[in-house]
């Protein structure tokens, strides 16, 4: 997730009108400050290099995480070989764990950094016991990690799918297992028709945005901005396309209804954000604001309270149990992998 906006170093109320620089990240907080380019501008090799330790922990987490689920599906415990009953032998499919290893702790690292750009424009920060210039930095660090774990999650299904079509030459199967991970409307299995492509729309969504951070004294603070509030969007597609194909909470039980769980406070914090905006000119207002037209005040009060609709309907969600999970089957079902490509 890329990063957010935020305040100039020092400050931590927001001026009363729009006159926030938004070319001057807040100084970071490490005894040894990352280089900056001419103007005071964080770099991305600077960020790449001081976002090692996260990646190194995200990596662990994956590690652990792939552990598990091996550890699982070879004791038939799985909820994937329940699914997939042909996916019983870890040995041989300790790719698409992996693949599985890297998309959860991928959507865990999105969870962090999308609520780390919750907490940093407000005037809350200052109540933190961190300062606003380390979220901002842990906030861009987390951002780079996250798309790093979206590709390898994408990059290891490609792998399993590359093994599995053996019935081609190696050409053909690298190209197979390309398109069906990384070509929209390519995959033609399943459920993978409509999830796989949300999960790549998020992928090819995530990475722009992110980087646009590094290139906005170029684009201009506000087009930057505006960008910027897609990125909640790049959210919501991997959460769904984790609901829709993350074998391992399709069941109505405990972990999916965790995963709706921790989708309330970044709703929550997004509302407050919306309800409470650190720039005069994207308050609500009224009608008659000179600034505002009668479009702009509809919109900004139609996002309000669909975000409020969320809310309620996250909660309701959690508290029904009601949260779109399939039975688990008393029987295995009699599923198989895709046929294999011929030449």
């Amino acid at each position: 997730m890329p990063p957010d906006e935020t305040l100039p170093p020092g400050e931590t109320t927001p001026p009363p009108d729009d006159t926030i620089d938004d070319t001057t990240p807040a100084a970071s907080t490490t005894t040894a400050p990352p280089a900056r380019a001419p103007g005071g501008r964080v770099t991305l090799r600077a960020d790449l290099r001081a976002a090692l330790p996260d990646a190194a922990a995200a990596f662990g987490v994956t590690a652990a995480v792939f552990a598990f689920l091996y550890a699982r599906m070879e004791s038939g415990a799985s909820s994937t070989v329940t699914v997939m009953p042909f996916m019983d032998d870890p040995t041989t499919y300790w790719m698409y764990l992996l693949s599985q290893a890297f998309g959860w702790s991928g959507l865990l690292w999105a969870w962090g950094t999308v609520m780390l750009g919750l907490l940093l424009p407000g005037r809350h920060v200052a109540r933190l016991p961190v300062s606003r210039a380390t979220l901002e930095r842990w906030h861009r660090t987390t951002s780079l990690t996250t798309m790093a774990l979206m590709l390898a999650h994408g990059l290891m299904f490609m792998a399993e799918l590359v093994r599995y079509e053996n019935q081609l030459s190696w050409l053909a199967r690298l190209w197979t297992g390309f398109a069906d991970s990384f070509v929209p409307g390519w995959y033609d299995s399943g459920t993978g028709q409509v999830a796989i492509p949300i999960g790549q729309a998020a992928l090819y969504l995530a990475v722009p945005l992110g980087l646009l951070f590094y290139v906005r004294h170029r684009i201009g603070p506000r087009t930057w901005r505006r960008l910027h509030r897609f990125v909640i969007l790049v959210y919501v597609l991997s959460v769904w396309h984790t609901l829709l194909y993350g074998t391992n909470v399709w069941f109505g039980e405990w972990p999916r209804t965790v995963l709706w769980l921790l989708q309330i406070p970044v709703a929550v914090l997004l509302l407050l954000r919306l309800l409470t905006p650190v720039r005069r000119t994207e308050r609500l207002g009224g009608v008659s604001d000179p600034g505002a037209s009668r479009t702009a005040w509809v919109l900004r009060a139609g996002g309000r309270l669909l975000v409020a609709a969320v809310v309620v309907a996250l909660l309701a969600v959690v508290f029904s149990g009601r949260d779109g999970g399939r039975e688990r089957p008393a029987e295995p079902p009699h599923m198989s992998p895709h046929p294999q490509e011929t030449e």
